[in-house]
């Protein structure tokens, strides 16, 4: 009788991480060829030291992986990074491939998720329907200030067409308005299937009465919306961005909220949510002065970067992840697109 030893799981540094990552990460179909060691707080050169004894490192958004703390994981024979998210802008890939180590990421964990989210954070503000259920709640009846307008009819602009804008895009044409698109690489088949036209980024913005952004953080689109751009926008339009927070130049907005020119925003992402955003400060008082004056605002509404939080959402995540890194552990290549280097 031949006795067949069973591999042992392979160790995993998990970092930031909640009750619904590790639930989830427990449920994923290669779980058991994983040891999962979760950390709470975040990966950074400061914080290397914990990683321990593993094969691979998993990491969030706001986990800071500069050269300094790819330089400690490679001393620590880490050779695979697995990003739970589909942003990649933490990470220093240079650096990463010169050292030796692996970066894989989750492209489409669920762009529904992301797309209907923007969808709900327009209505929400727009019909003022967080401000009612207070309210309510209060036993406050009264209807005045919660007059909103009809999405039909209205023009929305979407800013990038990957698999997100493409859907709300879709989503939006659903209620009846005209989606005008702007993309550095159109698709133009898809456009002309859904009713929607491509036009130059000056154009979508003069024009639109709500712009959805749906991009990247690049170097090319950082602070894209800017106190130039928000000088061509239309009067009154509304601003929805579930992308990344530096996407916008949070003074500038500021400054055209305060003059009346934005009609609206609606954020589930900040230029500076490192340290706030997945925190509970209830408790403390707000050290980020924008922050706190865009929370004075009642034509503002801010979620904490949640459009990703779906039970589809977060399943897939897990499995994509823990699929990469037992593939990787066992000198296979990594799930197609999720490699980043």
């Amino acid at each position: 009788m031949v006795f067949v030893t069973a591999s042992p799981p392979v160790p995993v540094a998990v970092f930031d991480t909640k009750p619904y990552d590790r639930e989830f990460f427990l449920a994923a179909p290669t779980s058991a060829q994983l040891d999962w060691q979760f950390r709470e707080f975040r990966l950074s050169s400061e914080t290397v030291e914990a990683v321990g004894d593993v094969r691979a490192a998993c990491v969030f958004v706001n986990d800071q992986i500069d050269r300094a703390c790819l330089e400690k994981l490679r001393l620590a024979d880490v050779r695979h990074l697995a990003l739970r998210c589909a942003g990649f802008n933490n990470v220093d890939l240079p650096a990463a491939r010169e050292l030796g180590i692996t970066v894989t990421r989750v492209p489409a964990y669920s762009p529904h998720a992301v797309a209907e989210h923007a969808v709900a954070l327009l209505l929400t503000l727009n019909r003022h329907i967080h401000r009612a259920h207070s309210r309510v709640r209060d036993l406050n009846f009264s209807l005045k200030g919660l007059v909103g307008f009809d999405l039909h009819g209205k023009t929305v602009g979407i800013v990038g067409t990957g698999k997100i804008g493409r859907l709300a895009a879709e989503i939006f044409r659903g209620f009846g308005t005209t989606v005008l698109a702007y993309d550095p690489c159109p698709g133009a088949e898809w456009a002309e299937g859904n009713q929607v036209g491509y036009v130059s980024l000056e154009e979508l913005v003069s024009r639109s009465d709500v712009i959805s952004l749906h991009l990247p953080l690049t170097l090319e689109t950082m602070h894209l919306f800017d106190h130039t751009q928000f000088e061509r926008i239309k009067p009154g339009a509304y601003l929805v961005n579930t992308s990344r927070g530096k996407l916008i130049d949070t003074t500038a907005m500021i400054e055209n909220l305060k003059s009346g020119r934005l009609g609206g925003v609606a954020l589930d992402v900040y230029e500076e949510e490192e340290g706030v955003f997945f925190e509970d400060l209830s408790d403390t008082m707000l050290d980020d002065d924008e922050l706190s004056r865009l929370l004075t605002f009642p034509n503002v509404l801010i979620t904490a970067h949640q459009a990703f939080l779906t039970n589809e959402a977060l399943a897939e995540i897990a499995r994509v992840t823990a699929t990469n890194i037992c593939r990787l552990a066992t000198g296979q290549s990594a799930l197609e697109g999720t490699r980043l280097n």
